[in-house]
């Protein structure tokens, strides 16, 4: 990073959410090019990152070096841990985030993610080793807790502040909802009162309209979006703008819509390679197309074809629709 320059100081304070499977380096870089705040990068497995297992650093090229991108790591062990945050960070990560919030059966059942907030005093381990690892920033991710009779974010946050974490984002769920329900912007609150370092909300940000109530709910200082940029990767920077006086994206329409979802379509394939790109480009291909009404035949033609050429020819036709994309706010 830059002499002098602080990470962690998010302009504006909007950020990108960790999602396994979706916030790929394509994904990032589309999301920050609009604007955002900060990326995550998709939840990397200590362990496996430092034994270098095959599929894990293809995973998620972290995109190390990258401004405004943070590299998350989780797991159960902390000297797997530490390792694996000295690796990234000695390879250039800008921001090491600590994943105390998936609740992934497979994670959960491994003792990590939210498993781990349940255990705050091995939680807290976990994080001091990570803390005294590195130099580069470390935050942490979480939810509100394990379940409703367990609901001690604030007390790990505090902890967690006394242990060298500068931020602390807050999914307004326990692990025992998933993502059932509504999120509990107000319960975010009792963790803002708890530290001084910045808290973000996270959880159902899916406009300018629900992150300045989750804002007002929460006192939180920033937000997270998550499932919200499916489909409109410009959010992250409009909700910025909107909230917090940032500049304004340039939301794509038309010809421009296309070109921009052609651009992704191909970085996918170049990432991945051609036939396992194809495959990952389904979804977002039909999160695009969700939002543009593309009629039923052409979209399954899109999503069925093997051939890049076809999609890329077809997608202009595709993305026709009017107006759709603005439906954003």
């Amino acid at each position: 990073m830059t002499p002098g320059t602080d990470p962690l100081t998010l302009d504006p304070p909007v950020m990108l959410a960790p999602m396994a499977g979706i916030t790929d380096l394509p994904f990032r870089d589309l999301v920050a090019g609009f604007g955002a705040g900060l990326v995550v990068s998709e939840m990397v497995a200590s362990q496996e990152m430092v034994q270098g297992k095959p599929g894990v650093r293809e995973k998620a090229e972290l995109g190390l070096g990258r401004a405004r991108t943070s590299v998350q790591l989780a797991g159960r062990d902390a000297q797997w841990m530490a390792l694996a945050a000295r690796q990234v960070a000695d390879q250039g990560a800008q921001v090491i985030d600590i994943n105390m919030g998936c609740p992934a059966k497979k994670v959960v059942g491994g003792l990590s993610g939210s498993a781990l907030m349940r255990e705050p005093d091995h939680a807290l381990s976990l994080i001091e080793a990570v803390v005294a690892a590195v130099d580069v920033p470390v935050t942490l991710k979480m939810r509100l807790g394990w379940d409703d009779d367990c609901l001690n974010a604030p007390d790990i946050a505090r902890r967690a502040e006394a242990a060298g974490v500068r931020m602390i984002v807050i999914h307004g769920r326990t692990r025992c909802q998933f993502y059932k329900g509504r999120a509990d912007w107000a319960a975010i609150g009792a963790v803002k009162a708890a530290v001084s370092v910045p808290v973000i909300a996270n959880g159902d940000i899916t406009s300018p309209a629900a992150a300045r109530e989750a804002l007002r709910l929460s006192g939180a200082d920033g937000v997270m979006v998550g499932r919200g940029a499916q489909g409109q990767p410009w959010l992250p920077a409009l909700i910025g703008h909107e909230l917090f006086g940032a500049p304004a994206p340039r939301i794509p329409e038309g010809d421009s819509l296309s070109n921009m979802v052609s651009e992704h379509y191909e970085a996918i394939l170049t990432f991945y390679g051609k036939d396992l790109g194809a495959r990952v480009a389904r979804k977002h291909l039909g999160w695009y197309m969700d939002r543009t009404g593309t009629a039923t035949e052409l979209r399954q033609r899109i999503l069925r074809s093997p051939d890049p050429a076809e999609v890329l020819s077809l997608l202009p036709r595709a993305l026709r629709a009017a107006g759709a994309e603005r439906q954003a706010a």
